[in-house]
């Protein structure tokens, strides 16, 4: 983590040199806003992620931005809404990386999720934070599992939706440390962390940008972030790992893509305005906050990597024989 927030913040000044969009791709744009659609609902990580950045584009694209959440389905529905339309540079994906999980958990994907996009660029990689309701009885994770050893039987742990990263976070922190809870997938950060809060649940494995300021707020309790090192966020919170349950490790990512077929120039100019976007002392300064390390990679890299986590993240879910339900 630390290796790849220092490689990113010493290319930033390189990448705030870019030009807009808007002088890369003369004549290419649509003449309509640009929508990004968001497939879960408002308040999530995905959104909150996506917000930062587009509203860094709507300065530098030559054509208003808007930003929509289509949710539904753990994606399938926004996304699916994407993939149908035209690809002529005025609609785009932004997404976590549920999207090259979920095809491995629904048989009937209405969509080809590598066939049917263009990959343009890799936004962030963000850790995913264990937090629990501020009154349960446990301030660190030695005592959490004791907790859940007690009382797994009426413990649950909430989630974005089946197979999604926080989900296989829970499997996976039950995996290795031999304990029970019960999984309570939901459309999207926002509503899981709602329930979170009201105490309906017990604890989540979520992403920091949605959950970052409830804890700094004092109204959840922060005990461990899931990577391998610390973050710079919160420098003080140990690894999962470090607190007591060795080998565990994992996060998830966020990215944008095009509908299949959308203009490579129109791709291009996009990934080099969301690097100059994710370069700006305002986005730097957001991002860091929500423990989100800035990437911005090129379109032939995130394909690329797109590829490799869908195989990745499928190996997971087999697995963990994780079915959608």
């Amino acid at each position: 983590m630390r290796i790849t927030r220092r490689a990113a913040l010493a290319a930033m000044p390189m990448l705030a040199a870019l030009p807009p969009a808007a002088s890369v791709a003369q004549g290419s744009w649509p003449t309509r806003p640009l929508r990004f659609v968001v497939p879960y609902p408002p308040g999530g990580p995905t959104d909150i992620l996506g917000r930062v950045v587009t509203q860094q584009l709507s300065q530098r694209l030559p054509q208003p931005v808007i930003v929509e959440n289509r949710s539904g389905a753990s994606g399938i529905v926004g996304s699916g809404e994407v993939a149908r339309a035209a690809p002529d540079g005025a609609t785009f994906l932004v997404n976590a990386s549920l999207h090259v999980i979920i095809p491995h958990l629904n048989p009937q994907m209405p969509f080809d999720t590598l066939a049917a996009f263009e990959p343009v660029t890799n936004i962030a990689r963000v850790p995913l934070m264990l937090v629990v309701n501020k009154d349960l009885p446990v301030r660190s994770v030695p005592e959490l599992i004791a907790w859940l050893k007690q009382n797994g039987g009426r413990a649950a742990y909430g989630s974005s939706g089946i197979g999604a990263a926080p989900h296989l976070a829970g499997e996976l922190f039950k995996q290795l440390t031999g304990t029970q809870m019960a999984h309570v997938p939901y459309r999207g950060s926002g509503p899981a962390l709602a329930d979170l809060l009201a105490g309906n649940i017990q604890l989540m494995f979520d992403s920091m940008p949605s959950s970052a300021g409830a804890v700094r707020d004092g109204q959840l309790r922060a005990l461990a972030v899931s990577t391998a090192g610390r973050v710079a966020a919160f420098p003080d919170l140990p690894t999962v790992a470090e607190a007591g349950v060795p080998g565990y490790e994992i996060a998830t990512w966020y990215g944008i893509w095009a509908p299949a077929g959308t203009p490579a120039p129109v791709v291009q100019a996009l990934q080099q305005a969301v690097a100059a976007a994710v370069a700006t002392p305002e986005a730097r300064e957001r991002l860091a906050t929500l423990g989100a390390d800035p990437v911005a990679d090129t379109p032939e890299a995130f394909a690329a990597f797109t590829r490799a986590e869908y195989a990745r993240w499928g190996k997971l879910v087999r697995d963990a024989k994780i079915e959608a339900q």
